[in-house]
């Protein structure tokens, strides 16, 4: 595990005991708070047995598994022996640390046993519930949903959320992409997608509103003098929120390169938890899925994030004739302890500016 993860939850065993795994071969994975991580057998042998289960809390250092390399010979697999400090003050002896996942499993089984009169109260507490249905189903939140949800509700309970409105149009981004798009595949090997061209607006934007890519801390204000973006990426396991480091020293196909690799690596489950910490402000592309407006909340600790819709052929009044154009609703929340309405609105005016008109990046107007 990272150093900054305490603990995680056994999600499930990839073989079984009597299984020969080999040096570094993946025999379980632990669910974090943002990540799954694999447990790599630390030697080539026979799986002998198991020493937690499938759902229970293990920190770093704890026993995994007995791993038989020989009849004399057996390793025990840890998650991880990054951490030595964090297991110093638990497993003391090797004598103990072999009966610390019996220990731990005693009081789990002893917990509904031993005290008959919480069990009451805590069945009273159920009843009240509707009875189980046929097609209704019961199941436990995985570690990363219990952090998200976490997460949204701080930022909902700390940050003044207000957020402000405009709207998009689309139509030289998306004649520029269409004009040079084979162009710009051939010489970098990526598609050039309309999210480049937010992220760069974005920088933009930032640049000219250093207010709203710095956070509160304290009674100080901290002011960020780079521009690292975070990008949500929705997986079937929860939302992620990889980072593009230094965003504002990076062209349209760096941005490009880096999305997808961050996309691909957050829906295979392989990203890293380094590729997800930080961020200074947050763009978040709801309209992959189709949505027309929403109000996205803050990512802590940050201090606002850009909301992207999905396009849509409205009427709009140019040059005095009402004609079709590709609009998009773009939205940006904020925290009003720190940003002001006029920043946050000077902010969107911006993004709009920079995506209605591109060739503004070049001459830096």
């Amino acid at each position: 595990m990272g150093e900054s993860i305490t603990d995680g939850t056994l999600a499930t065993f990839l073989k079984k005991p009597g299984e020969r795994v080999q040096a570094d071969e993946a025999i379980a994975q632990i669910e974090t708070d943002k990540v799954t991580i694999d447990i790599a057998s630390p030697a080539s042998g026979v799986i002998q047995e198991f020493l937690v289960n499938e759902g229970d809390t293990v920190e770093p250092g704890t026993k995994v598994a007995i791993i038989s390399k020989s009849e004399d010979t057996a390793s025990q697999v840890t998650p991880s022996q990054k951490i030595p400090e964090t297991t110093d003050t638990k497993p003391s002896p090797p004598a103990e640390d072999k009966q610390k996942p019996r220990v731990e499993s005693a009081p789990v089984a002893e917990k509904p046993k031993a005290p008959s009169s919480p069990p009451p109260p805590k069945q009273s507490a159920k009843e009240p519930q509707l009875p189980p249905k046929e097609r209704e189903r019961r199941v436990p939140m995985t570690r990363l949903r219990k952090r998200v949800a976490t997460r949204l509700k701080d930022s909902q309970n700390t940050f003044a959320l207000l957020t402000t409105f405009n709207e998009v149009d689309m139509t030289n981004l998306m004649k520029l992409r269409s004009q040079y798009k084979d162009a710009f595949y051939e010489k970098h090997g990526v598609k050039l997608g309309l999210m480049s061209g937010f992220i760069k607006a974005a920088v933009s934007a930032l640049q000219h509103q250093p207010v709203v890519n710095a956070v509160i801390d304290g009674d100080d204000i901290i002011y960020r003098d780079y521009v690292d973006i975070s990008i949500a990426v929705g997986t079937s396991k929860g939302l992620v929120v990889p980072v593009i480091r230094g965003a504002d020293k990076m062209n349209f196909a760096e941005i490009e390169k880096t999305i997808n690799s961050l996309a691909k690596k957050a829906n295979e489950g392989t990203i890293s938890i380094d590729e997800m910490a930080g961020g200074s402000f947050t763009v978040s592309n709801g309209g992959v899925y189709g949505s027309l407006i929403s109000t996205p909340i803050i990512n802590p600790p940050q201090s606002a994030i850009l909301g992207m819709h999905s396009i849509v052929s409205r009427p709009m009044v140019v040059g005095g004739s009402v004609v079709p154009r590709p609009m998009m609703y773009v939205a940006l929340t904020y925290d009003h302890r720190l940003i002001d309405g006029r920043e946050a609105v000077y902010f969107l005016r911006r993004v709009k500016d920079v995506v209605e008109d591109p060739q503004r990046l070049l001459l830096d107007i």
